[in-house]
């Protein structure tokens, strides 16, 4: 049992002994000699101190020792496993590098820059705070003696410059920019302006004013106009100007347009944002404008409700001089499509366009850049227009053409993309104004037309020559009524030969406006004539005792009044006579109502008589007037007269859309029926319904008849003597 204390006594006091020896201090460790110094700063894993700084071993312990431009952020080096992070000396001392220059960190240290404007002394850079460099200014006015261009004059400041712009030039407030000419004679006023709409006149005003104001001010302090406002009052004008109604020419449509292109190009400059967009009831319109010391770059997109344009910045600035800035604005004209629905001229004189026919089908849309050389650009525009009818007929893009007829589209230097029942793509080598037709072929099956149209007036015109025969030569119906019908048929006559020889030709233009002054002549003169008619039936009526009139009167009043109304419907409108498609009265501007409008008052004077005659004819029949016999007769007069009226009434309302660009077969087929059935009608009223004429007839048939007889009796005769003759003439031969 002793032993065993003794045993358990031993082992206490070794493991005691073991426990006073492990307890070495931090940063030593045991052995079996004792506790030995760590040397922390062996290399492991990974760095003690991180990239950014040195490990010294000390005694018991280490030391981190940041690289220059490093430092802990707190002030504890011994045994910090935080890392060194980097000094920011350009945050800590902003004055470091000096005045006019920057201050830029780097890992470890720093570097400085001269600001815009300035060079180092040193004419190196960057550079240190600490190698005694400084910045001074630069006067870009002597590097460069056209930084402001050839109109301005560049003033130096500290670090920069100023344009002071000559009149006649601006930098459009743009301090930095140079010094554009203004064109102000694109908004001089009209030479003829008593020609374009005043409204359009009151737009060109205003650009005048806005660009002599620009002109005059000299400097980016010199009170230019104010973008915004400008705008403003601009697209108030093209309202008032859209809202009146379509434009009557297209000279008118090519100062529109010309003045909406120059005004937002010079409108674009001044206004503040970058971005605006203003929409209204006829207008709709989105600028970008981009300002700086380098040229813009990259795609644009500018977009409306009725259309989308892609281009590019790159053809906005221009290839030329950067005067600083570049625009790119989109208009749309809701309502112009009216004024411009058919012009389209220079289409129909393309042979590739033969047999087709044009309506527009988009909005038109003005696009404006701040580049002046825009008829042949490097990269196309592209251009998405809505369709204003959806459908799967072909369609064009066209631009407008001021150059040629005052104006008109034209397909020059642009083509179709894609295009489908809704939209269709254009792309342009040109910026003007732009839009979409859709063309539509013509049908090509007249033969039937043609034939109904030859043997239809053919025998219409056999029929109104044997009226004029029969008024001319039949005695026994000689009197007023019989000069008014015989003039009515001539005049018939001879309009309906001008007719088929020359409605159709329209290649020599003075010949076609001859044949369409003919036409509204001899049409205006047959109305006139049955106008007259209704005038003598009231009178045979009405008055007792001096019913016929003067054939003087009948003359002013039946060829007078036409050729009145052709000699001031030419001198208003002189190219007024003649289409594209027929020689006929133009349907633009109104010039056919100088057709039409007598047509209807005659209709409406004719009808008025006509009232009076039958409301007095009823009045007298129901009376017991003895003159019955005669009363019959005019009652038949009238009845054939209204008949004839009626005829030659409803084959002009149907003619009022014959001519137009959307006319259609039945229209074709009921005019060319009613102008057919004129002379026929005439003939079977005047001639064969009339006892008198149908005796006259008989008369010459029996003369005719009998005259067959004689001849024939004649001839016999002849013929036996002969062969008597012939027979002794042989007998004596034979002798």
């Amino acid at each position: 049992m002793r032993r065993g204390l003794l045993l358990i006594l031993g082992f206490s006091f070794s493991l005691m002994t073991d426990l006073a020896l492990s307890q070495c201090k931090v940063g030593f460790q045991s052995t079996g000699e004792g506790c030995i110094d760590v040397d922390e700063c062996l290399p492991g894993e990974r760095p003690i101190c991180g990239q950014n700084g040195n490990c010294s071993n000390t005694n018991g312990s280490y030391m981190c020792i940041c690289h220059q431009g490093y430092r802990m952020k707190s002030s504890n080096d011994l045994f910090s496993s935080e890392p060194c992070s980097d000094i920011k000396e350009c945050l800590e001392n902003k004055t470091m590098c000096g005045p006019h220059t920057r201050c830029i960190d780097t890992p470890g240290s720093h570097s400085c820059t001269c600001n815009s404007g300035f060079v180092p002394s040193n004419e190196k850079q960057p550079f240190l705070a600490s190698d005694g460099v400084t910045c001074k200014d630069v006067d870009e006015c002597l590097a460069d003696s056209l930084i402001c261009g050839k109109g301005g004059d560049c003033n130096n400041t500290e670090g920069s410059y100023k344009c002071v712009c000559n009149t006649g030039f601006s930098n459009y407030g743009i301090a930095l920019a140079k010094c554009d000419e203004l064109t102000c004679n694109n908004f001089a006023p009209e030479a003829s302006p008593d020609q374009i709409p005043a409204k359009l006149d009151k737009a060109l005003s205003l650009m005048r004013n806005a660009c002599n104001a620009l002109s005059n001010s000299h400097g980016p302090d010199g009170g230019q106009p104010d973008g915004e406002i400008l705008l403003e009052r601009l697209l108030l004008i093209i309202e008032q100007l859209l809202s009146a109604g379509p434009l009557n020419k297209n000279s008118a449509v090519s100062t529109f347009l010309k003045v909406v292109e120059d005004a937002l190009r010079l409108i674009a400059p001044l206004l503040h944002k970058k971005s605006t967009r203003r929409s209204y009831n006829h207008t709709e319109v989105e600028i970008l404008v981009e300002r700086g010391q380098l040229a813009p770059k990259g795609e644009i997109s500018l977009s409306s409700a009725h259309a989308h344009l892609d281009t590019h910045w790159e053809t906005a600035a221009g290839d030329t001089a950067y005067p600083g800035f570049a625009a790119a604005s989109l208009l749309t004209h809701k309502g112009l499509e009216s004024s411009t629905n058919d012009s389209f001229q220079r289409l129909k004189e393309d042979h590739k366009h033969k047999g087709i026919r044009f309506s527009m089908n988009s909005k038109v849309v003005t696009v404006s850049v701040s580049n002046l050389n825009t008829t042949n650009l490097q990269k196309p525009v592209n251009f998405t227009f809505s369709h204003l009818v959806s459908t799967d007929e072909n369609h064009s893009c066209v631009y407008w053409d001021a150059r040629s007829a005052g104006g008109g589209w034209s397909t020059e230097g642009c083509e179709v993309v894609r295009s489908n029942a809704n939209e269709t793509e254009c792309s342009c080598t040109h910026l003007s104004s732009f839009a979409v037709l859709m063309a539509m072929y013509e049908l090509e099956d007249n033969f039937h037309l043609e034939v109904i149209t030859w043997v239809g007036l053919s025998v219409s015109q056999l029929c109104l020559l044997l009226c004029v025969l029969t008024f001319l030569y039949c005695h026994s119906i000689q009197g007023t009524r019989n000069t008014i019908h015989l003039h009515l048929c001539v005049c018939l006559f001879i309009a309906n030969l001008i007719f088929l020889a020359g409605i159709s030709s329209t290649q020599n233009k003075v010949g076609c406006a001859v044949v369409a002054g003919l036409l509204h002549f001899f049409f205006l003169a047959a109305f006139c004539w049955m106008c007259l008619e209704g005038v003598q039936l009231y009178r045979m009526v009405v008055l007792v005792f001096n019913t016929t009139l003067r054939p003087l009167y009948m003359m002013a009043a039946g060829y007078g009044v036409p050729a009145i109304i052709v000699s001031v419907s030419a001198a208003i409108h002189p190219g007024g006579y003649g289409t594209d498609k027929h020689c006929w009265l133009l349907l633009k501007d109104g010039f056919i109502w100088s057709f039409f409008g007598p047509v209807c008052v005659i209709i409406m004077v004719n009808a008025f008589f006509f009232m009076i005659t039958v409301w007095k004819l009823v009045d007298k029949f129901s009376s017991l007037n003895p003159d019955l016999t005669n009363l019959r007769k005019i009652k038949v007069f009238t009845v054939t007269a209204v008949a004839q009226l009626c005829v030659l009434g409803t084959m002009w309302i149907f003619g009022c859309f014959l001519f137009e660009e959307t006319t259609n077969r039945p229209l074709e087929y009921i005019f060319t029926f009613l102008n057919s059935l004129q002379g026929t009608l005439l003939f079977v009223m005047h001639c064969l319904f009339s006892k008198q004429v149908r005796d006259e007839y008989g008369k010459l048939l029996s003369r005719c008849k009998s005259q067959k007889k004689k001849y024939s009796e004649f001839s016999s005769n002849q013929s036996s003597n002969s062969q008597a003759k012939s027979a002794q003439h042989t007998g004596e031969s034979r002798i």
